[in-house]
């Protein structure tokens, strides 16, 4: 699983100011229009918000995967953005959540969204990387770690 192959840095977003679980998917949304102009906002923060109701994407740990599969999506596509406060996100171990971790996966790809998710949450479990990722000061920044680690474990 190419993980860099999915990140772009105008995708990645650090020390964002956000304050509910509404308003950062209404942002993941409005990047994921931003790089795919062709899908409309309100199409992607539908999908995201009704996985959601599903059973949070908070996996613990301050991390969250908000997901979905979309019509209209070519190619799997990340949306990494980094909260500068934690956001109640209802998390399995009932944590705030400052990572997030964003995939959009084309509607009929159900393996490729299954080996991302699980490439996304062994990325994530390494503990000195979301340090990192947390301390992460630009965009810029945050893309670079991101992108070093990816395609280091994406040879794994």
């Amino acid at each position: 699983m190419n993980l860099s192959s999915m990140l772009s840095e105008d995708c990645t977003k650090s020390a964002v100011l956000f304050t509910s679980k509404k308003r950062i998917l209404e942002y993941i949304a409005e990047i994921s229009h931003q790089r795919m102009p062709e899908l409309a906002e309100s199409t992607v923060f539908e999908a995201l918000m009704a996985r959601e109701k599903l059973g949070s994407t908070g996996i613990g740990g301050g991390i969250a995967i908000p997901h979905g599969k979309l019509k209209g999506v070519t190619t799997p596509v990340l949306i990494f953005v980094v909260s500068q406060d934690t956001i109640a996100f209802d998390a399995i171990d009932n944590q705030p959540v400052d990572i997030f971790c964003a995939i959009l996966i084309p509607e009929n790809q159900c393996q490729t969204h299954l080996t991302t998710l699980a490439a996304i949450a062994r990325l994530l479990s390494q503990k000195e990387l979301t340090k990192k990722i947390r301390q992460a000061s630009t965009d810029h920044e945050l893309y670079q770690l991101l992108l070093s680690h990816a395609e280091s474990g994406a040879s794994k």
